[in-house]
This record gives C-alpha cells, sequence and structure tokens, in this order.
C-alpha cells in the first residue's frame, strides 16, 4: 500500500516535510506536468501501480478525489487537506487569468509577494520563516506549471457529484483561519461522506501544512496508523 502526498498549486515536497518525518515512506507525487486535473489523476495511477492512499492538499485534493472517482477499487483510503470539491466559481475566470498574466508579465516572486499573504491565517501575523520557506518553493516553479495547474483548476470535475461514492476512510483536515478553502467547504464534504474524519486545525490557514506542520503532521500519522500501513518508495522524478 502506498501513501501519496500529492501537493497543491505551485507547491512541491516543502509543504510536506513534516509529514514526511511522521510517515517514513510516503512519496511526494509530481503533478506539475499534466494539464487536466484528470490527467493528474490517470497519471498518478498509472505511475503508482498497486493499492494507494491518496492525500491531497488544496489542488491535490481535488486530484484525489479524482483518482477514488477513475480506480476506487485501488483507493483504500483518502486524506483531504485544505480543500473543496464544487466546479469553478462565477468570476473565478478572471482572477484566475489576472494571476495568470501576473506571473508571465513580472515573474514568479511578484506572484509570491501577491498571493502568498491571502493563503495565512487570517487575521494572523505570519511567521516570517514559514512565509519564506513558501516563497522560495513558489520562486522554484515557473510561469508555465503555474498556468497549467491554473487552468486545471478551471476546468476542474465536478467532484461534488462523485465523491461521496467513497465510502471508504476519509480524513479531512482545515485551518480554522482558511479563508480560501474554509471550514464549511469540509463541512460539506463531510455531509456527502459521513465516514469522514474531521480536524480543524488551530491558528492555520490555507497552507495547514506548512503554517502548523507538527500539528498537521501528527493528525495525518495517526490517522494513517488506524487505516493504511506505510510502504518505501521514492518521490516523482
Amino acid at each position: 500500500m502506498t501513501i501519496l502526498l500529492i501537493p497543491g498549486l505551485i507547491c512541491d515536497a516543502h509543504v510536506w516535510r513534516e509529514t514526511r518525518r511522521r510517515v517514513p515512506g510516503a512519496i511526494v507525487a509530481d503533478v506539475t506536468r499534466q494539464e487536466t486535473i484528470t490527467g493528474m489523476a490517470e497519471a498518478l495511477l498509472a505511475r503508482h501501480p498497486g493499492t494507494l492512499v491518496p492525500v491531497g492538499h488544496s489542488m491535490g485534493g481535488r486530484v484525489a478525489m479524482e483518482m477514488a472517482r477513475l480506480a476506487p477499487d485501488r483507493i483504500a483510503a483518502m486524506a483531504l487537506l485544505s480543500t473543496g470539491m464544487h466546479p469553478r466559481k462565477t468570476g473565478e475566470e478572471a482572477s484566475r487569468e489576472a494571476m495568470i498574466r501576473l506571473a508571465h508579465d513580472d515573474g514568479m516572486a511578484a506572484l509570491a509577494d501577491r498571493w502568498l499573504p491571502g493563503m495565512m491565517a487570517a487575521g494572523i501575523t505570519p511567521d516570517p520563516d514559514v512565509m519564506d520557506g513558501l516563497r522560495q518553493m513558489v520562486l522554484r516553479m515557473t510561469p508555465e506549471i503555474h498556468e497549467r495547474q491554473m487552468r486545471a483548476l478551471l476546468a476542474r470535475p465536478d467532484a461534488s457529484r462523485t465523491v461521496g461514492a467513497h465510502g471508504k476512510p476519509m480524513l479531512l483536515v482545515v485551518g480554522r483561519q482558511d479563508i480560501w478553502s474554509p471550514v464549511t467547504r469540509h463541512e460539506d464534504i463531510r455531509r456527502l461522506c459521513p465516514q469522514a474524519e474531521m480536524h480543524i486545525i488551530e491558528r492555520a490557514g490555507h497552507f495547514v501544512p506548512a503554517e502548523q506542520p507538527e500539528a498537521t503532521a501528527e493528525v495525518i500519522a495517526a490517522w494513517l496508523r488506524t487505516h493504511a500501513a506505510t510502504t518505501s518508495g521514492r518521490d516523482d522524478p
């Protein structure tokens, strides 16, 4: 059984540092090359044979739900962090297109400076070290990766139509101060998946695994000890 840690938009293994320490053998997925959420899910299913436990953050949660739709027999359990299940909202396209242009015109540093503050815990001064680590992560990405992932999100499947079919173990984790994917969105998922175990992490926003890494990693590790066994493996190349 493989534990697959799926990053969110322009994220990499950085957000999973503490989780990887607590969950030896977990593999960090690469979702930087595909142009759709379905394509990401298909690529991960093809690259990682056998039974899987996807643990997805933000966009990665949407990939995990799509994996469960495509191959329900292979998904033993699923953890969703800071995510949502609904399709594109009215007005979302214009705001995402503006961010795509910003990255191409002014670079990833400008994108990080515009994007990251709104992802932090609302009403709480962000930790400078956390912000610096996330900013360095964004700078490792490119405008092209950002655009691919943004367009994948704009065309994302409506997981609210399918996630209820996942009757197996599920974990929901959300930061109390997440204004991008708030607690209410995770409660919506739990209404469709009543078996889900839900944890709200205090003093955390959208980047809950980076803002409160120890608390988040312990929740994930404890849940996995109950519902899955880890296996050794390499990160996606």
